[in-house]
Formats: structure tokens, sequence, C-alpha cells
């Protein structure tokens, strides 16, 4: 039996080139905000973190987060890292437990959900590696033959641009494709029509036999919402992702129980717990909880369990193997989301300037391997020119 030794955190700040922001790219939740400037600013990720859960015979689980690493960081080193050392790390669930029920008076959403689950994915790694195995095959095995995927990477852009976009990605032979829209209540009727505009575009490039589903990212209200869906209806749209702030669980619960467009959310869910409840209040027709956010791979098992139930799909948010793992292991789970390699823009690309090994997709399908214990990554030294690392 082996014990986990050491916990190791580091912060990698991205000073590499990136690509500049564009106005109306995405609505977001600062929108509704009077100051002038990025209202995205906040939503992107230009630092990640990686956590390495050492066992003592000298093998190493990975483990990441994306929100606020330097202060996720803190959690861990000095509070949940502690918890955790010593222990056997296939005892993954009385980890889990032990991290949630000694840190629940102020650790059980935000940073410290997100410090759990950065350490509960490196242990999910590190088990698969203790026993040769790929995390997919401890979760179950394969529950399909290779993942579909959409395209994830349409930010709302000039109308040629969109669809000169999605053609390219259209010819990659993907089947599914996912754009952002870049307008919401302060743009007024106006605005509705320059995000009907984009719809209307990226529909008439991918056809009406490819999925399109489209994301406020919790840059409207319910009221704007009500009057956009109507309008929205005729293009079919597979779901209408995060149309309100992530708290407002009644405002989810109405505009699904619409039957327009089926409502996804989870994204800024962080528990067991909080995900049930968007379940059992019918508030969404599609979860996309984040396994680096929402408790690790463990609370993710638990959350597909009572997804299944209520026969709701689970997508999880973001790309990356840790989801993808989940996907593979999951028939409730029927896609992944998937943002191809890019320069550096919102964020979600530093994975694959931090790590190696993440899954390529390929005529919009992905695969896992059979063969890579683990979740089948490793941290690269390729780019580290790019990166300010704090230990």
């Amino acid at each position: 039996m082996t014990k986990i030794k050491s916990i190791r955190s580091r912060v990698w700040n991205w000073v590499g080139p990136t690509v500049p922001p564009k106005a109306h790219f995405c609505t977001n939740a600062s929108d509704i905000l009077w100051e002038k400037g990025d209202a995205m600013s906040s939503f992107r990720f230009h630092q990640w973190l990686t956590c390495e859960v050492e066992a003592q015979d000298g093998t190493v689980g990975i483990g990441n987060a994306a929100l606020a690493p330097s202060v996720v960081k803190k959690a861990i080193d000095d509070w949940y890292a502690p918890l955790a050392i010593g222990e056997d790390p296939f005892d993954c669930a009385y980890i889990w437990e032990k991290m949630y029920r000694r840190t629940h008076a102020w650790g059980r959403r935000g940073i410290g959900m997100v410090a759990m689950s950065a350490i509960d994915i490196a242990i999910w790694d590190l088990m698969g590696k203790l026993v040769g195995k790929p995390v997919f095959k401890l979760l179950g095995g394969r529950a399909k033959e290779k993942i579909p995927v959409y395209y994830s990477k349409l930010y709302a852009d000039d109308v040629d641009a969109m669809q000169a976009e999605a053609q390219q990605a259209k010819n990659h032979g993907y089947q599914a494709f996912k754009m952002r829209f870049g307008y919401g209540p302060k743009d007024g009727m106006a605005g509705m029509r320059e995000n009907l505009k984009r719809v209307e575009a990226v529909r008439e490039v991918i056809g009406w036999d490819r999925d399109l589903m489209a994301d406020a990212y919790m840059g409207w209200n319910v009221d704007y919402t009500r009057r956009m869906l109507p309008k929205l209806e005729r293009y079919e749209l597979r779901w209408l992702e995060e149309p309100v702030i992530g708290d407002d669980v009644a405002g989810y619960a109405e505009l699904n129980a619409l039957g327009i467009i089926p409502i996804s959310g989870g994204e800024h869910e962080f528990s067991v717990i909080g995900c049930k409840d968007l379940i059992e209040n019918k508030a969404v027709s599609v979860l996309q909880y984040d396994t680096n956010r929402v408790g690790g791979i463990t609370a993710a098992q638990k959350i597909n369990a009572i997804a299944e139930a209520h026969q709701i799909p689970v997508i999880p948010h973001a790309g990356q193997m840790h989801n993808y793992h989940l996907t593979m292991a999951n028939s409730n789970c029927p896609m992944s989301e998937y943002f191809p390699v890019f320069d550096v823009e919102i964020g979600n690309e530093l994975f694959y300037y931090i790590f190696e090994g993440d899954a390529e997709a390929r005529d919009g399908f992905l695969q896992l391997d059979d063969a890579k214990p683990g979740l089948g990554i490793s941290i690269s030294d390729r780019h580290l020119s790019n990166f300010e690392i704090n230990e």
C-alpha cells in the first residue's frame, strides 16, 4: 500500500502573446455594470494551476484548476494538502469527504471547491498510473467507441468571419457547433437583430443536419431571454446556454419550462447538491458542470448518476482530459465540448501549452488510449519561456 507523500501546486502565468479582445465577441455577467472597459476581463483565464500529488513510490498524479489560481494555490498549500497527505490515494472517497467536511464552514463553494477539484483530479490520475489503467477504465470502462465533439470556438465576430470559421470547422468533419452571442439587454432591439443575424449566418453554413448551440454566458436576464426565445426558435438550437446569472435557479427553471429551446447550464455550479438542485428544479435540460470546479472526478461521478436517473444528459464544460474520461465512461454523456489548438485568447487554450497528451479531434470525434494510464497527460516544458511560474 502506498500513501500520498506530498502535494505540489504551481501557478502558471501566461506572459506570451495573446489575441486582443474584440468588441461584442461574447456577452457575460459583467455587461450589466455601468463602467466602461473590457467587461470580459475577469472571465479570461491567462493563469492556470497545476497540482501534483506524489505517492511514496514516486508516482505523480496531475490535477489542474483554471479559476483564481493564486488564491486556489494558497487554499491547497495551507488547508487541503495537509488533509490529504498521508492518506491512501485509493481511499479517494474518504479523502474527498475529509476535505469537504473539514473546510465546510468556508470551502463548500467557489475557491474551496476548486482547490478540492484540483487535488481530486490528481488523485484519480495517480490511481490510474499506480494500476496501469486509464481513468475511464476505473470509472466503469468504455461506454462508447469514440467521443463525438462539438466545435466550441465560434465567438461573435463579423458575419463573414463567423461563416468562414464555421465552414472551416465543417470541412474538418464536425457535426455540432456552438456559437456565442455578442449582444444583450443593454444593446436593445438593434442588438437582438445582430444576434439573430449571426445565428442565421452560421446556420446557413452548417445546414440543418448538424447541431447548433448558442451561449449567452450569463449576459442576458429573464426578460430579455423571454423575448429572444421565440425569435430563435426557427433556428432549431439544440440548447441555449447560461442565459442568466448562475445563481438564478428560478430564472433558469422559468425559461426551461417555456419549452421553446432547451436551456443548459451548470458551468458555474460548485457542488453535487448544487447540481442536484438544478436537476430537481428542472432548471436545465442539459447539465454542464466543470470537473475542475465541481469537486473533481469523485463528485462528477455522483452528479452523473443523479442526472442519469432524471434523464438529463451531461456534457461537461470545456474540453480537457478529465472531462473526456468522464464522458467516455458514461452513456449519459453524449458528447464533449472541444476547443481546437489556438493562440491564447480567452484562456481555455492554455491547457495545450501547459500539458502534453491531450486528445485531438479528428473528423468530429476524439479517442482515448486504452494503453495510457491515468489521464494520459504530462506537464510540458515546450513553452516555458511564455510562462512565469509561481511555486
